[in-house]
């Protein structure tokens, strides 16, 4: 009967503990949620101050404080592009020093007939030569080359970017 007793009465105690124990894990996690809360609220106050928004509040040395720390946030910004700018610079460089090995590769993997290749090339050239004149240098030219009065003729040709002969 004792025995029985005891169990009754451990049974009891430990219902006791079992609904005490949801209160206070309750009260725990309730303590922790207004903590976070707190932060979260802290945090995004902080957020608004560094967009300049809500500033009205802040005493001067605040103010100052997050000057120094939008400098020091800014020079790390800069410092972290201006690193990046040189790393694409030197992979551009890389890149582009391959190309010209690839190129050197190609040229020397061409046939070396006789001086058809090298006619096509001459007259790509010259071409590109024409391209580059100015008109007043062409309009120049055909004043000077032509007996001519009639002026009109060269103009339209000028005008409708026909080549000078």
């Amino acid at each position: 009967m004792d025995e029985i007793i005891d169990k009754y009465s451990t049974h009891s105690k430990n219902l006791g503990k079992s609904q005490e124990k949801p209160a206070l894990d309750l009260n725990v996690e309730h303590s922790k949620y207004n903590s976070l809360n707190e932060q979260l609220a802290e945090a995004s106050l902080h957020l608004r101050h560094m967009r300049g928004e809500e500033l009205r509040g802040l005493s001067v040395g605040e103010l100052q404080q997050m000057e120094k720390d939008l400098e020091t946030g800014l020079q790390r910004v800069l410092s972290t592009k201006d690193q990046q700018f040189m790393q694409q610079i030197s992979d551009l460089q890389q890149k582009g020093r391959e190309l010209a090995e690839e190129n050197t590769l190609l040229r020397n993997q061409m046939p070396q007939g006789p001086t058809a290749g090298m006619m096509g090339v001459a007259e790509t050239e010259n071409v590109v030569t024409e391209d580059v004149l100015s008109s007043e240098s062409v309009t120049t030219a055909v004043h000077s080359g032509s007996s001519q009065d009639n002026d009109d003729g060269s103009d339209i040709s000028l005008k409708l970017g026909l080549p000078w002969k």
